[in-house]
């Protein structure tokens, strides 16, 4: 493949960028689709109901939804359930360490980082989740909350959360194997580790909302990442429901 920073994929991610001096004036006029999709004069066959609802990972499914009222801290046992939940390593083959998300060619391009707003016995600040030794490396204490509300375009919820997680990908993982195509593959990943961030805070009766609009530059900087070797391509909100 090339090099990185002349890949169709690297190219992508740069151009899609959001900043603020071009967020108003980057999008293009695009006609909507329809919310559906059916095909007329097919046979059609009525599946019976969901039977399973009851058990917890339906019941995870069927509840969840993205929710912005936060209130008090997040336990610290809550929190190593949802870092698990979203990168806990599950088993090994040899050196390399599976994990509860499926990652094309088991290469595992994410990092995930958290600011830790209200969490039960942490100091606020910058974390990186080491899932290989499954702990927090603090990166910078302080408050960032309303850095972090501001940088995702001003969604103050964020700022009012007990956590905010933010998925990065470091390219070269997926992207010496796969070419152009590692892109493709490392949003995947960002969606599964996403997705079970969410379920697993459903789980535990919190509330989360997944956040994908954001000043790229601006949460990469909270974090200390270069933008070009590594980005943030995702972000989450976690805290104990208002409800």
């Amino acid at each position: 493949m090339p090099e990185l920073t002349s890949s169709q994929g690297w190219s992508y991610l740069q151009q899609s960028k959001l900043d603020r001096g071009s967020i108003f004036r980057s999008r293009p006029k695009i006609s909507p689709a329809p919310l559906y999709k059916t095909y007329s004069g097919t046979s059609r066959y009525e599946l019976p109901r969901p039977r399973n609802l009851q058990a917890p990972l339906f019941k995870a499914l069927a509840s969840r939804r993205s929710r912005r009222d936060y209130t008090g801290r997040i336990a610290i046992q809550e929190l190593a359930d949802l870092l698990w939940a979203c990168q806990g390593i599950t088993a090994r083959v040899g050196k390399l360490g599976l994990r509860t998300a499926p990652s094309a060619g088991a290469l595992y391009p994410l990092e995930t980082y958290l600011l830790v707003l209200e969490a039960e016995g942490l100091p606020k600040g910058a974390y990186h989740f080491n899932c290989e030794e499954f702990s927090l490396e603090l990166l910078q204490e302080g408050d960032f909350g309303k850095d972090m509300a501001g940088a995702c375009i001003n969604q103050q919820f964020l700022g009012q959360a007990g956590i905010d997680v933010c998925w990065s990908a470091v390219f070269r993982r997926s992207m010496s194997k796969y070419g152009h195509r590692g892109m493709r593959y490392i949003l995947m990943d960002a969606g599964h580790a996403c997705q079970n961030l969410l379920l697993a805070a459903e789980a535990l009766r919190l509330a989360a909302c997944p956040v994908g609009a954001f000043f790229d530059d601006e949460v990469n900087a909270l974090f200390n990442l270069d933008g070009e070797e590594e980005s943030a391509v995702y972000c989450a909100s976690i805290g104990s429901r208002a409800d």
